[in-house]
């Protein structure tokens, strides 16, 4: 087992972020008002992974946090151990000048270049105590699960759990509803999930085909899964519309597809009820190498179910009330971060998706932000934008959960500037710091 002290820019930016004050948000019914920060620590500045997760690997109770081929032990995450060979060595150019480094070609260099490593996730599979890890790679490749050693060291068993992981955002959550969770995502023109089986978990996951074979490619955006219908069971959200899973999943039926168009294919999707009128919206970003951030409103008509959309962050700063504005939204999360009981979206521009000369706008300000869920008494919304930063962007995915234990989701992103992990504290203030520290309309 290789470990070392691994720490660049540590605690480097603490950005504010508030509540919106009204009195139906936690913290403020008594005149309270709270600032939300995020303390960013970049973990490396290699790349070696477009994503990473919470785990913990060395069973002391603590969250590490695995991206790429290392897990950085937690709760300061600065020592880091190799878990799977890293034995990559770039050369590129910076500033004119030959530079090599450890890991694929990214902010280090001045090339693009796609790592096997996309997306982590953690889950004890052999039920023996210890967390593994689990591994979606490149999109069309195989998805592979680590076991845990128990602490023993050296590299861990690698272990195949899909042989073709397709689509661009696949996930792993269970669908169908079994308490386990299962890789949801398309494989060799199907959209289905695979699952490990409890009693022989070191054997391929067993495909299920909830669709009909339509051809899905590899490079397909957009995926997530979500009780759309409002029938307790989770259905497969898509760019084209949802998947309605059955009364029964016995012998493998197709699904009832329902078109409908979520953008040109974009990120991680959810089912939510946005403006709390007791039907699940879904929630989407439009494109996931261009513009565009929205939630599409169920409305039921005459017995039939249709979705209204609503952009609230696009490609212009007009197009948003606070004049926010950014590309490449391929990472999402759906979290209560202000614990006012509503969910919240995190997201962000990926960070050099294909490159420093790909896509729109490729070398903005790497924004990370998220939005607050504010509803209003006659159904309207507004989604109030913070900003956590303005330095690192997120990779394919973008995480929140709450690491420390203190009650207040956390955020990590792996991509192609490094490895980074915020964490949310709050602050009581005065009503003029919090009113201050507002959000401003954007006045063209």
């Amino acid at each position: 087992m290789i470990s070392r002290t691994w720490m660049v820019g540590a605690n480097a930016l603490a950005v504010l972020v508030l509540n919106s004050g009204c009195a139906s948000n936690t913290g403020n019914h008594a005149g309270k008002y709270t600032l939300h920060s995020f303390n960013r620590q970049q973990l490396t500045d290699e790349f070696w992974s477009e994503g990473a997760a919470f785990g913990d690997f060395n069973h002391d109770g603590k969250m590490d946090v695995v991206s790429g081929p290392f897990w950085y032990a937690g709760p300061d995450f600065k020592t880091r151990h190799e878990f799977a060979p890293a034995t990559r060595r770039s050369k590129s150019t910076k500033n004119g000048q030959p530079v090599e480094f450890a890991g694929y070609k990214g902010k280090l260099g001045n090339e693009n270049e796609y790592t096997e490593n996309f997306f982590a996730f953690t889950h004890d599979f052999n039920r023996d105590g210890w967390t593994d890890i689990l591994i979606l790679g490149f999109p069309g490749a195989e998805s592979w699960w680590f076991e845990n050693p128990k602490g023993a060291g050296g590299h861990w068993k690698r272990h195949v759990a899909l042989d073709v992981t397709d689509n661009e955002s696949p996930t792993f959550q269970d669908i169908t509803g079994d308490g386990r969770p299962e890789i949801v995502c398309s494989s060799k023109g199907f959209y289905g999930w695979a699952e490990p089986d409890p009693a022989n978990p070191t054997a391929p996951f067993k495909w299920h085909s909830l669709s009909p074979n339509k051809n899905y490619h590899r490079f397909t955006h957009g995926l997530g899964i979500g009780d759309v219908n409002g029938d307790g069971k989770k259905d497969l959200l898509e760019k084209d519309g949802w998947w309605e899973q059955p009364a029964s999943l016995a012998g493998d039926p197709v699904w009832k597809h329902h078109p409908q168009t979520f953008g040109v294919g974009g990120a991680q999707m959810y089912a939510y009820d946005v403006n709390g009128d007791g039907l699940n919206d879904v929630i989407s970003s439009l494109s996931g190498h261009g513009y565009g951030l929205a939630w599409f409103e169920q409305v039921r008509e005459a017995g039939e179910t249709r979705f209204k959309e609503h952009i609230f962050v696009n490609k212009l700063p007009s197009e948003n009330k606070y004049g926010v504005h950014f590309s490449q939204l391929h990472g999402i999360d759906l979290v209560d971060i202000d614990g006012d009981g509503l969910k919240d979206i995190v997201t962000g521009k990926r960070f050099w998706a294909h490159g420093p000369a790909g896509d729109p706008e490729p070398n903005a300000t790497p924004f990370v932000y998220w939005f607050q869920l504010q509803r209003g008494t006659d159904k309207s919304v507004d989604w109030i934008p913070h900003l956590v930063d303005d330095a690192s962007g997120t990779g394919v995915e973008v995480k929140a959960k709450d690491y420390n234990g203190d009650g207040k989701p956390d955020i990590l992103v792996g991509n192609k500037a490094g490895v980074f992990v915020f964490t949310h504290v709050d602050r009581k203030v005065t009503q003029a710091e919090w009113e201050t520290a507002q959000p401003k309309p954007f006045v063209p």
